[in-house]
């Protein structure tokens, strides 16, 4: 976003809670990312995949000097002849531990299998984040959610 649309957005968005909900959020993201930790998962829904923001998040990572902040794109469908950066399935939730974040973007109530595989993660020491549509269960299961 250039500066004018971003100066309109806190324009509109002032006096609501959504600018201090979303500064809250970018904050909890910011520091449980921690350089030389485990890295930043970033995972949809079955039906949604967050490509757009994970690419928003690499130009944050190199503009902002914090390469912490570029995520691993955690795929449903991973096929055999896509690129090595489109690569990581959903068995890489599995392997997540401590100093490691995941971020569950659902923009609908995420699957069963979803929910199971954040769960574990969350038991394993993994920070879990969840950006969506305010689902439940997938908060119940967040260090920290934004709807």
């Amino acid at each position: 976003m250039d500066a004018v649309r971003v100066a309109l957005l806190r324009e509109v968005l002032a006096g609501t809670e959504w600018l201090g909900a979303t500064r809250r959020f970018a904050g909890t993201l910011r520091s449980s990312v921690v350089p030389h930790g485990g890295g930043l998962l970033l995972v949809g829904t079955a039906a949604y995949e967050p490509w757009h923001l994970a690419a928003h998040l690499v130009d944050e990572a190199a503009w902002s000097g914090t390469p912490e902040l570029a995520p691993t794109l955690v795929r449903h469908r991973v096929l055999a002849a896509d690129p090595a950066h489109l690569s990581t399935g959903l068995g890489r939730i599995e392997a997540a531990r401590r100093g490691e974040t995941l971020l569950v973007v659902a923009p609908d109530a995420p699957d069963a299998e979803l929910l199971t595989r954040v769960h574990d993660a969350r038991r394993a020491g993994t920070t879990v984040l969840a950006l969506g549509s305010g689902d439940r269960d997938l908060a119940a299961l967040s260090h920290e959610a934004l709807a």
